[in-house]
């Protein structure tokens, strides 16, 4: 990779992580905050639903914002956005002051997305590879922030652990503040991408036909919705069902066929209460989270190397069998379980530089930020929808229905990769 890409990788690599850090430390002290305050679990889960709802509605304004001011100082803002919303998390005397905190983390956190991938695919002449790496960075902070937040509860009070949370987005803006690179690298004068030219050649200004008002977005709305771009949202869509269909209730599924953890090591006594706290699927599920770092790193470098369709199809083929045979393998034993749970993990972020790496190839450079917008609209807020089918699933027809159902969404994916792959073909030959 080239000095510039490299610069781009690590800033965004790092903003990435610091957003999923955050985002999964959330569950981890709403344990604690239902023991500190009178608050029954309905209430809170709206509460937490408040912030999350907004990060995935916050992706498209985001992704407008992004294209109209330039999504470098877009993702500075973001972090400190979130760090600020997570020292009011610790200065919070109350429910309603948490959910405001939630709030302004989720509205922080939104438009990280569309803003990071834009200035990859706008900065970074080797896109598949720092797709691959941002992904493995995000990745990263998926695996590592809950798994740290809970070990710094061991030793400090929450709020405490909430306030040293605020200190990855004040690292990650220092990093912004000192790094130095050309955010339209990759992009040429006409607004396409440079795959083989010079750094010399590239575009050195911001792209600035962002949208500024109701009227002009919907116009780029248009615009950029065109079959190809549309198929790209499918195909996006029934990735995020998947993902939160899957990963919503997998600790609780990984519970019920998975022996006590004193079968296997002595780490506490039967019956004791450490014992029976230690829960075995908690991580196994973040093992399988570790386990898609190696995905994302796989996935980008297929975007290099053959058609992303072909790439995202053969994924999404993959994830069917992988629903199809989840339960039948947990079923058959400890081994044949941890060996699905790895496959389901690697093949769950193997497709996200892929699915990415085709919205860029299908929407316009000067229209990436909100191409991205919409795309994380899609994945996050259509796909959250997931978790409340496999919700149902699993109290009407058990766990093996509940994932021959969830099957069903990366084989509609399969035929909107072929679908999409065809119609990049005709409108080529159309050119």
């Amino acid at each position: 990779m080239r000095e510039n890409d490299r610069a781009i990788v690590a800033f965004t690599g790092l903003s990435h992580a610091v957003v999923h850090t955050y985002e999964l430390s959330i569950p981890i002290l709403v344990l604690v905050w239902l023991t500190e305050f009178p608050v029954t679990t309905a209430t809170l889960g709206s509460v937490v639903a408040v912030g999350y709802g907004l990060f995935g509605a916050g992706a498209l304004p985001g992704g407008v914002l992004a294209d109209r001011y330039g999504p470098q100082w877009l993702v500075v803002g973001c972090l400190l956005g979130m760090g600020g919303s997570f020292l009011l998390v610790s200065l919070a005397p109350n429910v309603p002051t948490i959910a405001l905190a939630l709030g302004v983390w989720g509205l922080a956190a939104s438009v990280y997305h569309p803003a990071g991938l834009s200035l990859i695919s706008t900065g970074v002449h080797d896109r598949g590879t720092g797709f691959a790496y941002h992904g493995m960075a995000g990745n990263a902070g998926i695996a590592l922030g809950p798994l740290a937040t809970a070990l710094l509860l061991l030793v400090f009070d929450w709020r405490l652990v909430a306030a040293l949370l605020a200190i990855p987005a004040v690292l990650a803006v220092g990093v912004a503040l000192t790094a130095e690179f050309d955010a339209t690298a990759a992009v040429s004068a006409d607004g396409g991408t440079e795959d083989g030219a010079g750094e010399d050649d590239a575009a050195t200004t911001e792209e600035t036909d962002a949208p500024a008002s109701l009227s002009a977005f919907l116009a780029d709305s248009r615009t950029l919705f065109t079959a190809g771009f549309a198929l790209a949202l499918g195909v996006v869509a029934m990735n995020g069902l998947f993902y939160r269909g899957t990963l919503t209730f997998l600790p609780d599924v990984l519970s019920g066929y998975l022996p006590s953890v004193t079968e296997y090591v002595r780490l506490f006594e039967p019956g004791s209460a450490m014992a029976e706290e230690f829960d075995l699927a908690y991580y196994i599920y973040t093992g399988l989270l570790v386990v898609g770092i190696g995905g994302q790193y796989v996935g980008g470098k297929l975007t290099d190397r053959v058609p992303v369709t072909t790439g995202l199809a053969g994924v999404f083929a993959g994830l069917c069998v992988v629903g199809v045979l989840f339960v039948p393998a947990a079923e058959a034993g400890v081994g044949p379980l941890l060996a699905v749970s790895a496959v389901l993990g690697f093949l769950l972020f193997a497709i996200q530089p892929l699915y990415q790496a085709t919205i860029a190839e299908v929407s316009p450079a000067g229209d990436r930020g909100l191409s991205y917008g919409y795309t994380y609209l899609a994945n996050f807020g259509v796909g959250a929808a997931g978790a409340a089918v496999s919700g149902y699933l699993l109290s009407a027809v058990g766990e093996g229905g509940t994932f021959l159902g969830l099957a069903l969404f990366p084989l509609v994916g399969v035929v909107l990769a072929v679908a999409l792959r065809g119609r990049r073909g005709t409108d080529a030959g159309a050119a």
